[in-house]
This record gives structure tokens, C-alpha cells and sequence, in this order.
């Protein structure tokens, strides 16, 4: 199976750069799956319906979230008959919506599990006890034909010792939330594709999406005055793409950098 995993798509500049290259990266890289995380679609903080629904028509197979899932408050109530919408697995129970879909693609079926971290995060259920029920339920060549893990945390270390932990359960763990692609694309020694971080999807000339100013005012000067507001510059369009093999485990992954400031730097897969 082909898989192509995109990371938080930051405001209209976020949403206009998946639009514009999605089309291409799907004739160079023919997945049979997009996933994207669409935490910040709206205006930096959030989904509506109708971004939802604009972005799943423009090609994408399923949406996952993390801890601004339901920063606009419309998403409690449409998650529930949105089932390509998903929020963190670990969320208590009784919170609106899902954290796991399964999809029927060209090439099987694919198992995707959206989870949160706690480091340095809101104090969520345990993600890998959640996590771990997932992989037993649906097993990996077995029930699922590829399993997509987006762990949606802030530190490096959760997202490796998960990593590790899946090992040969799952087909790729990526990390999410922090905006920054990271470099360390590998297949673990079980077989799982790992990236700590897959990036954004929006305008690199930020602070991590959002426009410069407020943050520098916050650092420099201990001072808010104003909200955060999403760059709207050209956006860059990161993630990874992995392939598997019979069993669902990786046989290649690499890096996806689409338009924007950050394309001239992207290997080709």
C-alpha cells in the first residue's frame, strides 16, 4: 500500500497549498491513501464543517486532529456523522467523535489511529494503553492491510518510545503538532516507518504558521497584545510517504515537501 500522510494544515494558507499540490503528488506518488491532520485549518485554531467537507472533496481520505480539535465548537456536534473526522483516541469517554477510522482503499484496508501525548500537553487517558487496545483489536495483516499511527505530542521522546513500542504493529508512526518537519525519516528494526514530525502544511514565513509579529512581541516583551493570527503567505505543503509490503510493513519512506518556501530543500521520493 501507498500512503501519504501530510501534517497540520495551518489557515487559508495551509488549505490552499493542499489544493494547489495535491494533484500533483498524487500522479507522482499514486497513493491509495491522503491523510492529513486539519487541527488548525480554520484560522489557525480548529475545523469547521464546511473546511471538512472542502477538504475531503479535494481528495483527501481522512482528517485527524490533536488538542484543537474542538476549538470551534460546531466541530462537538458535526464529528459525529463526519466518520473521516478524527480526534485523539485518548480523549475521556463520552467526547464527541472518533479516534480511529477504517478505510477501504484500492489496495486494502487501512487502519488510521489519531492519539495525543501528555508531555508538556493537556493530561489526556494514557496513549498507549488506548493505542495498544487498537493494535490488539485490529491486527496488522490480519484485520488491517496497512495501520497509520499520528501521534499528535510535543516532545521527541514520547514520539520515539511509541514508535518503539508499535514496532512491527504498525505500519508507519508519524509525529504531529509541532510544525517543524523534522529529518529523521527511518524504518524501525520491526518494520515500522517513523518521522517525529511530519511538519505543516501553510506559510514557513511564520512562527510555526502564524505571523511573526505577536510571537517576537510575546518573547521579547513578556507583553500580548494581540491573538495569533495565520501567515497567509505562500504555504508549503509537508509530510511523508511510505510504502508497504504484503505484510503491512514499510518498505520505503521519505519526506514530501510541495510549493511554497521549503520545496527547493525536498529529496524526491
Amino acid at each position: 500500500m501507498r500512503i501519504l500522510f501530510l501534517g497540520d494544515i495551518v489557515g487559508r494558507s495551509g488549505r490552499e497549498a493542499i489544493k494547489a499540490e495535491l494533484p500533483a503528488l498524487r500522479a507522482a506518488l499514486k497513493p491509495d491513501a491522503v491523510v492529513v491532520n486539519c487541527e488548525n485549518a480554520a484560522h489557525g485554531f480548529g475545523i469547521t464543517e464546511p473546511i471538512a467537507a472542502d477538504l475531503l472533496d479535494s481528495g483527501i481520505d481522512c482528517l485527524t486532529g490533536g488538542n484543537h480539535s474542538f476549538d470551534q465548537k460546531e466541530a462537538l456536534v458535526f464529528i459525529e456523522r463526519e466518520r473521516k473526522l478524527l480526534r485523539p483516541l485518548n480523549f475521556p469517554a463520552g467526547t464527541p467523535g472518533r479516534g480511529t477510522a477504517l478505510l477501504e482503499t484500492p489496495a486494502g484496508r487501512l487502519l488510521v489511529i489519531n492519539a495525543m501525548g501528555r508531555l508538556f500537553m493537556d493530561p489526556l487517558d494514557d496513549p498507549f494503553a488506548a493505542i495498544n487496545r487498537e493494535l490488539e483489536a485490529c491486527v496488522l495483516g490480519r484485520d488491517a492491510d496497512a495501520i497509520l499511527v499520528d501521534f499528535h505530542a510535543e516532545t521527541t521522546s514520547e514520539k520515539m518510545t511509541l514508535a518503539h513500542y508499535v514496532d512491527g504493529r504498525a505500519s508507519l508512526v508519524v509525529g504531529t503538532h509541532t510544525h517543524v518537519p523534522t529529518a529523521d525519516h527511518q524504518i524501525l528494526p520491526g518494520g515500522t516507518a517513523y518521522l517525529s514530525d511530519a511538519g505543516m502544511c501553510g506559510d514557513y514565513n511564520s512562527v510555526i504558521g502564524m505571523n511573526i509579529e505577536e510571537p517576537i512581541q510575546r518573547f521579547a516583551h513578556k507583553i500580548s497584545l494581540a491573538r495569533l493570527t495565520p501567515a497567509e503567505g505562500p504555504g508549503t505543503v509537508c509530510g511523508v510517504f511510505v510504502e508497504t509490503g504484503a505484510d503491512g510493513l514499510a518498505r520505503r519512506v521519505a519526506p514530501v515537501r510541495a510549493g511554497g518556501r521549503l520545496e527547493k530543500s525536498s529529496p524526491a521520493f
